[in-house]
């Protein structure tokens, strides 16, 4: 028999950790008497991520009181207490072996439906004090569950636990946990997941990821991220030269980049960027990404590049480098990428943004694609719209293909109706006017208040958030959920002379540094030099020391319990064996 052992609740507060202020509910009490369960929280309660936490299917947390017994005789401590690990309901009984998705109970006069295995964030680490307690949680296979409400009503410790339904599947919480972060993944028990009506969103989406991904033989885990890409093809930077610089339009340059060594470059999908590494004589090495701008060729790359009144990179590619020069490049990554199937592709674009999604419009006109795809583009007039007549080119040799070209500020010599469509910016009205298809996949890159600006258009007109591709144009903001905001510092080399081992470059910040033992981590160094570092809740495990924390990742996210390839590294605690690019 089961029952409710302990109620336990807490506000959000703010935790000093590692220098940063972190907002957080993690830290949770026991409570006395009944307490009212409401459809999204118990009184008395909150989450401080509510992007990561809470909401309707994951209104109620429960661990079990077996677990805190195993954890007491693992980490070999005596001092927990209920509520330690985050939990609203400790319970005696109901193991995440036993219980299904889909199991309904009767706890006091409320009830509920379970939902979804937890999925452990950082934060658990900075309240247990083990900063590898979100990986042990999944690599011991105790993930704890969440609740559903489906009947408010009032609970207290010492309420017995009825089942009252059973999950349709009969697919545990162990075996649905297991099921995304452990391989093979299996396709019948995806298909059979994907059958539970209870089981949450996010978990549903994952598992139709992997599905996907199983379709279409990709790499990675596409379950634990927006998309996964291949690791890319070798690692660290490998030399090549500047074979021709083009102008594209006033203010872009074209480079084309072939291998030194000859051998042929590897095949990049449509939309991916590559890093380059360019050292202009007497002055520190530049790092930067581009996105590549063309097709698929095994000879040679094509990135393009927009001159920028401060950007110390963009002056030296269009005024100083010259063709023959050296130059070092990462291979070709990123999940930006343009996905098969037959649904209309609809490329939007501003500015310089346009170079990703060229290179999927050149992969569309390579195949031959029979899909609609419309080209939606905007920039400020003739004299900057780089790739017009290319565009106009490839657009003609597919089948069904549309065009809307928008001028910001055209000049006098631009003919409307010839050179552009319509005067002013795109945006979902403009959209609307277009008719553009609602079912298809829509690919987004420009410049951040273009893009979330068409994003927020596009939802309300009612395109499904999956169906939302988006790459943002130059340094993003750090992606630090819960993490109090702090004045943005520039990114800069460590303090201190140079240390003696391999190099790491931060492609977004445009930094090279040469590791030292004086950093116990990557995200050390990342620290040290005020790289905004993306943090991430997904629970996974780095290949070099099995931490649970991921401050980010390179190039992809993978399975957790699955070690990538040489130069993937996590940032969250590997120490470097050779040259490596971290996109941040």
């Amino acid at each position: 028999m089961a029952n409710l052992l302990s109620v336990n609740v807490g506000l959000p507060r703010d935790v000093a950790w590692q220098g940063r202020t972190v907002h957080t509910g993690i830290w949770k009490a026991q409570v006395a008497g009944p307490r009212r369960v409401r459809r999204l929280n118990i009184d008395g309660d909150g989450q401080g991520d509510t992007a990561g936490h809470g909401g309707e299917h994951r209104a109620v947390f429960v661990y079990q009181e077996e677990s805190y017994r195993y954890w007491q005789e693992h980490l070999g401590r005596s001092n927990l207490v209920h509520g330690q690990f985050g939990e609203n309901f400790t319970v005696e009984g109901l193991a995440d072996t036993s219980v299904c998705i889909g199991d309904r109970y009767r706890i006091g006069s409320a009830l509920f439906e379970v939902t979804q295995p937890r999925v452990t964030c950082y934060r658990l680490g900075i309240r247990m004090d083990e900063p590898d307690m979100a990986a042990l949680l999944v690599r011991h296979g105790r993930p704890g569950f969440y609740f559903r409400v489906i009947e408010e009503g009032d609970v207290e410790a010492g309420d017995e636990i009825t089942q009252i339904a059973v999950g349709p599947e009969r697919m545990s919480v162990s075996e649905i946990n297991a099921l995304l972060y452990l391989p093979p993944h299996p396709r019948e028990r995806l298909e059979r997941a994907l059958r539970i009506p209870a089981l949450s969103r996010g978990w549903h989406r994952s598992f139709e990821a992997l599905l996907e991904q199983k379709d279409n033989k990709t790499a990675g885990n596409a379950g634990l991220g927006p998309a996964a890409s291949p690791p890319p093809a070798w690692r660290g930077l490998r030399s090549f030269r500047v074979a021709r610089k083009i102008a594209e339009s006033g203010n872009v340059t074209s480079l084309i980049l072939e291998p030194a060594d000859g051998h042929p470059v590897a095949a990049a999908l449509p939309g991916q960027f590559v890093v380059i590494r360019l050292e202009p004589s007497g002055a520190q090495a530049m790092t930067r990404s581009y996105s590549l701008s063309s097709g698929a060729d095994a000879a040679s790359y094509r990135i393009s590049i927009k001159r920028e009144v401060h950007g110390a990179a963009s002056r030296y590619i269009a005024d100083e480098l010259v063709d023959g020069a050296a130059v070092q490049l990462g291979a070709p990554r990123g999940s930006f990428t343009l996905r098969p199937g037959a649904r209309p592709v609809i490329l939007l674009s501003a500015g310089i943004g346009v170079t990703p999604v060229l290179a999927m419009l050149h992969a569309l006109a390579a195949e031959g694609t029979t899909r609609d795809v419309w080209w939606l583009h905007g920039t400020r007039n003739g004299r900057e719209h780089a790739f017009a007549a290319e565009t106009r080119e490839l657009l003609g040799g597919l089948s069904h293909h549309h065009s809307h070209v928008c001028y910001s500020a055209p000049d006098p010599g631009d003919r409307l109706n010839v050179a552009f469509d319509t005067v002013g910016h795109l945006d979902a009205r403009l959209l609307q006017s277009l008719s553009v298809p609602r079912d298809g996949d829509f690919y987004l890159c420009g410049p951040a208040a273009f893009m979330s600006d068409l994003k927020a258009g596009l939802t309300t007109l009612g395109i499904a958030p999956d169906r939302i591709h988006t790459e943002l144009f130059g340094a993003g903001p750090s992606l630090t959920p819960g993490i109090a905001s702090s004045p943005q510092k520039r990114a800069h080399s460590p303090v201190g002379a140079p240390g003696p081992g391999p190099m790491v470059s931060f492609a977004r910040s445009g930094l090279n540094v040469c590791w030292g033992p004086a950093y116990a981590s990557l995200l050390e160094l990342a620290e040290a030099c005020d790289v905004p570092v993306r943090w991430s809740c997904r629970t996974g495990v780095c290949h070099n020391c099995e931490s649970g924390l991921i401050a980010g990742t390179v190039d992809y996210a993978p399975d957790p319990l699955d070690p990538p390839a040489d130069g993937n590294v996590l940032i969250c605690c590997a120490r470097p064996r050779n040259d490596v690019v971290i996109d941040l």
